[in-house]
């Protein structure tokens, strides 16, 4: 994996990355297995990731078959990799009550996969033993979920689980109740088998095993080296490659954690080194890793579902995240470039740089990459096919790279580590799965709709305000897909009924499911940056938010007026959106950062803030009012410079 290079010799001796994974990444903590045990555990995972790949692209299985067999994989792996609890472990050792979950739980979904057409031919009439496998099936996963993902999810599905049994379902009987919850939640098509883990099995499995594979062709070391080529020798040098560097690999490795400690074990000790504060070394590192999962064209699991709510293609999605995205990263870099000239930091010397040209050499690991995106977008082919053929892509290219070529051992290990990369993410949208189901089932959804319109009148902004609020609080702690499922099920259909098109109000809770893991209290991502750069994680996190501004102004913007994300409008207002855009997040970073050609004085900050979102928001009057305010800022700056001289 990425975040187990080795150590850089600027890193402390006494920082352990696997223990800061373990500490903020719940997909880390896992049983210690060694020498024939391990084989068989790897042997199992890389079996389930061939099984993963033939489904997908050759079985025509009935539905109902195909996911809860998939599901019954999931829920036998999970017991099998995550223990009970976090901390020391036994090596070789699976307690015998973890063994009974596992068998109870799989034993369930075996059931189901085994008698699936007689339980659709059922309907909703179903015997006491059927109800009882239901509700292990149900628990099993919860655990599962928790084990590899979290507390916070379970606790959010149990409170709704208890909402329906409580208060939201009519039948007078607590066995009429849970006979109807369990055959909506569980045999039915609305919860645990429902869009979250349709769309997980049959697309973003295959995309965390391609991930796995181009990690092992030692592309995350090529991204850093390149933008350490490009950009290391300007002011603040390590800090944009910080930027630089996670833009990229977060296309690959889908995680804010694991991103922000395996490109942030090499940039942030660098960034240190070159003048940065610890707490912003940490939080530029963190939120550029963050934004990872909003980079295309391989952007977070989350996105693969969204395509499957609007009903549009991936690549669809891909073209409409392109502005934001480069807004986001573009925010990001000018504010770590305001922060070095304000501090006078320097890049690295010519000595510390690689040599662009032998790493050009090495542009061939980037074919996997190109590949995949000209088979999605240009030829139209499905996902899957092209995940797979851009799999052996990666197989290929790693020949021409003596240190990381793919033999038979590495293929056996990719295949391993992309069936465990796999658990926590089906087991979240198993989860997410129910939640939404609940929602549904009890009619909360039409509620909390009818209740936030209510309370918002006619006022869009309201509404996008409270909805930022509810996927920022469910986010700490939530995984990005979970969240997004929950949100679109229940957030997003009040921002298509307050007139907000279907496609920007998906990608707005999208976009602050993902903040979730800078903002503090729960702030995940700055966090592990916090423990890297051994700086004050709740600074960290402050700083981090102020460093993603963007991605907190963005979203309104393309909300309100959607022609951001290329809706409705034509290639020139495009071009004329993508300038303004671009000076506007200039504009606000640097009022955000206090700085511009010399420190800026309150008075300049508010001009220069409400010139850059004038320019943020497309519009010609906005973008006029925009221009002069920041005109005005840059009059007062030469002035100053004048004045100095």
């Amino acid at each position: 994996m990425i975040f187990n290079r080795k150590k850089e010799a600027d890193v402390p001796e006494v920082m352990d990355l696997d223990a800061v994974m373990q500490k903020f990444d719940r997909e880390s903590n896992v049983r210690i297995w060694e020498g024939k045990a391990k084989i068989l555990v790897n042997c199992i995972l890389a079996i389930f990731s061939l099984f993963c790949i033939y489904v997908t692209l050759f079985a025509t299985w009935l539905e109902e078959l195909r996911l809860t067999t998939f599901v019954a994989f999931i829920v036998f792996l999970a017991y099998l990799v995550y223990p009970a609890r976090k901390g020391k472990q036994k090596v070789n050792f699976i307690p015998w009550y973890d063994v009974l979950l596992m068998l109870c739980g799989t034993g369930a979904f075996v059931y189901y996969a085994a008698n699936a057409m007689t339980i659709i031919q059922q309907g909703s009439h179903f015997a006491w033993y059927q109800i009882i496998i239901g509700i292990l099936g149900i628990l099993s996963l919860a655990e599962a979920c928790r084990r590899s993902v979290g507390l916070p999810i379970v606790i959010v599905a149990g409170c709704f689980v208890l909402y329906a049994l409580v208060w939201g379902l009519s039948n007078p009987t607590l066995w009429g109740k849970l006979n109807y919850i369990v055959h909506y939640l569980f045999y039915g098509k609305e919860g645990v088998l429902s869009t979250p883990i349709n769309v997980c099995s049959k697309f973003i499995v295959v995309f965390i095993i391609f991930g796995a594979f181009l990690e092992r062709t030692g592309i995350a070391d090529f991204f850093i080296n390149i933008s350490n080529a490009v950009v290391g020798g300007f002011s603040g040098g390590p800090a944009k490659v910080a930027v630089v560097a996670s833009a990229f690999e977060g296309m690959v490795s889908g995680s804010s954690v694991a991103n922000t400690v395996g490109s942030g074990s090499v940039t942030i000790p660098l960034m240190k080194k070159t003048g940065y504060k610890p707490e912003f070394a940490a939080a530029a590192e963190a939120s550029a890793s963050t934004g990872g999962q909003i980079m295309p064209p391989i952007m977070g699991a989350a996105a693969f579902l969204m395509a499957d709510y609007i009903g549009v293609p991936y690549s669809n999605i891909v073209v409409r995240a392109i502005l934001p995205a480069v807004l986001y990263f573009a925010g990001v870099f000018i504010t770590v470039h305001l922060e070095a000239k304000k501090e006078g930091l320097r890049g690295l010397s010519r000595e510390e740089l690689p040599r662009f040209i032998p790493l050009l050499k090495k542009s061939y690991l980037l074919i996997p990459l190109i590949l995949l995106i000209y088979l999605v977008s240009i030829t139209q082919r499905s996902i899957q096919y092209a995940a797979a053929i851009a799999i052996v892509a990666a197989i290929v290219v790693s020949a021409f790279n003596k240190e990381n070529r793919i033999t038979p051992k590495r293929i056996w290990e990719a295949l391993a580590a992309g069936g465990q990369g796999m658990i926590a993410v089906a087991a979240a949208c198993g989860v997410a799965g129910m939640i939404a189901g609940t929602i549904t089932m009890t009619g909360l959804a039409n509620m909390m709709i009818n209740g936030i319109v209510t309370l918002a009148g006619n006022q869009v902004i309201i509404a996008l305000f409270l909805t930022m609020l509810c996927c920022i609080v469910l986010g700490m702690g939530v995984p990005t897909t979970a969240n997004y499922c929950i949100m679109a099920a229940t957030c997003a259909p009040i921002l298509v009924r307050m007139g907000v098109p279907a496609v920007a109000a998906h990608f707005f809770v999208f976009y602050f499911g993902i903040v979730a893991d800078l903002t503090p209290p729960v702030a995940l991502a700055s966090y592990a940056g916090a423990a890297i750069a051994q700086a004050n994680p709740m600074k960290t996190a402050i700083t981090s938010t102020k460093l993603a501004i963007g991605a907190f102004i963005v979203p309104y913007v393309f909300a309100l007026n959607p022609a951001m994300l290329f809706i409705d409008t034509t290639a020139w207002e495009v071009v004329l959106i993508c300038i303004t855009s671009l000076m506007g997040i200039f504009a606000v970073s640097a009022s955000l950062e206090g700085y511009l050609m010399y420190r800026m004085p309150w008075y300049q900050r508010i001009i220069s803030l409400a010139g850059g979102l004038l320019l943020i928001y497309p519009g010609v009057v906005t973008d006029t009012i925009g221009i002069c305010l920041v005109v005005v800022v840059l009059a007062l700056q030469l002035l100053s410079r004048k004045k100095a001289a």
